[in-house]
């Protein structure tokens, strides 16, 4: 960055001024904070040239759309075209969240997000005993494909692309979303979307799990086995980094640990047979967008440039779409507050900034009334205009990678990276991600994080505004969204319907095969497809996969 000379003519400039400023601390003190990130990475006083010495601008750092891909995946990024602007959407019924959808759409949003309620992501039908109290409550209710069509009625689904967060059921409801399209005339090999299907973070930091790791494994390599011949446009993955922050981690670790549990994946993939650059493009990742701004951006460019190292040096893929790593962000939902929660705004403008500098392919921004429910429709609108100013008033998206050679944000990204590699190596000591999860290690780490988090919150050595610090007597919130606990028994009144008009005995045939397909070695996605056309429910193809599979048990952690 500088020559030898200089160098030196800094550094004993640098040690003059730091002399000066502490003579003058008496006058002026520092704060009393411990200055350091949420990954305890101790933040200087200031940062030089000195700090990259070494560093070497091609090889570190080099141009947008190029190995290490630091600057981003495209060479011209949002001068060429902006994120997608997605906002994670669903409640109640498909009729409900078709309604949002379509509002979202109208507001200008470019991408759909849907959100399923718990029964659905742990494979229940609404009619299961477990579904009590919970129908609709946190996402969308879908027990068939009759609710799928409903959910995308008067959407074309050609023309969108659409995020699906759901994992253990991933297969279930790709297929029937294939079978929407289907029924709309619209080929498989021109949709565009994405499934989370990364049942890794389930085990460590969400719960949402239902087989065994190992089975697991397999129909997530089904997966990218059948899309990459049926649905080549789709990303069949989207390695989730976003839960494990959520859940109290530090930003190294949740580069470490998505990437970690990227790995197992693409291990897993290549143990069934399928070649690197065959599904190594379609792989995508999905980020949380934190409090501390610098920090994130730092994290997006560190975890963008080391994919692309693993990818390169420890697989040996050769297409550069392989090295890229193309992710999702997500505004961080653990930083809400209830306590004046107009607060809120301005911590979802900054962090999505941070995503948007740091390079983001999607970008959902959580709405200001989320502490205490689902979103209501203007708090939604507020969430998406965010966006929306971000692209067209701030002026950041006019130059690809902004803060590109910042002497900090260079140091911080090349510390995430090399605190990152130390996790992962330590991950690859105890066998991989699923056996470090097994083990309890990366739960532990964690948590461990979580409650030091948490710890520093109630010791006021961490300031929450309006939570230990600012705050005022307020009134309750008006105008949240309630989900009618009538919503599941409309659901179950549908199931009766479907399950008296179907062809109970090609459901059970379907069924059968099915069985027989996952006590074998057949690829389950084509078998799971004609469930779904044949009308069998979610839970129904749950439930036939937890006859061969079984249902995960959760273990302890490392001491």
């Amino acid at each position: 960055m500088v020559d030898d000379n200089s160098l030196e003519e800094v550094t004993e400039a640098h040690k003059r001024w730091s002399n000066k400023v502490e003579s003058q601390l008496n006058k002026r003190p520092e704060r009393k904070d411990a200055f350091h990130n949420t990954s305890e990475i101790p933040l200087k006083r200031v940062y030089t040239p000195v700090e990259m010495a070494n560093f070497d601008y091609l090889r570190e750092l080099g141009f947008p759309g190029e190995y290490p891909f630091t600057r981003g995946v495209q060479p011209t990024m949002y001068r060429g075209r902006f994120w997608t602007m997605r906002q994670y959407a669903g409640f109640a019924s498909a009729e409900d969240t078709n309604k949002r959808y379509r509002f979202l759409l109208e507001q200008g949003q470019t991408g759909l997000s849907v959100a399923f309620d718990l029964p659905t992501q742990i494979g229940y039908d609404s009619d299961h005993p477990l579904a009590q109290g919970e129908v609709g409550k946190v996402g969308v209710a879908i027990d068939s494909v009759k609710d799928m069509e409903t959910l995308f009625d008067q959407i074309p689904l050609g023309k969108v692309s659409t995020s699906m967060t759901i994992n253990a059921p991933a297969a279930v409801l790709l297929a029937m979303y294939l079978a929407v399209a289907e029924g709309q005339g619209i080929s498989s090999k021109d949709l565009r979307g994405t499934i989370q299907n990364d049942i890794l973070k389930e085990y460590s930091a969400r719960g949402t799990y239902i087989f065994p790791p190992k089975p697991s494994m397999r129909i997530i390599t089904d997966i990218f086995s059948f899309c990459y011949k049926e649905v080549p446009q789709w990303n069949t993955i989207s390695i989730s980094g976003y839960h494990i922050r959520e859940a109290g981690s530090t930003a190294v670790q949740e580069v470490a640990f998505t990437l970690a549990d990227g790995i197992s994946y693409v291990e897993a993939a290549l143990d069934a047979g399928l070649n690197i650059d065959e599904f190594g493009p379609r792989l995508s990742f999905f980020f949380n967008a934190h409090l501390d701004f610098l920090e994130e951006v730092a994290k997006f460019r560190a975890a963008r440039k080391l994919w692309a190292n693993i990818m390169k040096e420890r697989f040996n893929a050769k297409d550069p779409r392989s090295l890229m790593m193309r992710f999702h962000t997500q505004t961080a939902g653990c930083t809400l507050t209830a306590k004046q929660p107009k607060n809120n705004i301005v911590r979802v403008a900054f962090q999505a900034l941070s995503a948007v500098l740091g390079g983001t392919q999607s970008l959902h921004t959580n709405s200001m009334d989320e502490a205490f429910a689902l979103p209501s429709e203007e708090a939604v609108q507020v969430a998406l205009r965010t966006q929306q100013l971000i692209a067209h008033e701030s002026g950041v998206v006019d130059t690809v990678d902004p803060l590109g050679g910042s002497y900090y944000i260079e140091e911080l990204t090349r510390e995430i990276v090399e605190r990152s590699q130390e996790y992962i190596a330590k991950i690859d000591e105890l066998g991989g991600a699923p056996s470090a999860i097994e083990k309890g290690y990366i739960q532990k780490e964690i948590q461990d994080s979580a409650y030091r988090y948490q710890r520093e919150i109630e010791k006021d050595e961490r300031i929450v505004v309006g939570v230990n610090r600012f705050q005022i007597e307020e009134k309750p919130p008006k105008g949240l969204l309630k989900v009618d606990p009538a919503v599941r028994v409309s659901q179950i009144e549908k199931l009766k319907r479907l399950k008296e008009e179907r062809d109970n005995e090609k459901v059970k045939g379907s069924l059968a095969k099915l069985k027989q397909g996952a006590e074998g070695d057949d690829n389950l996605m084509p078998l799971i497809v004609d469930a779904v056309k044949a009308y069998a429910t979610l839970g129904e193809i749950c439930d036939t996969l937890r006859e061969v599979f079984g249902e995960y048990q959760p273990v302890g952690t490392i001491g």
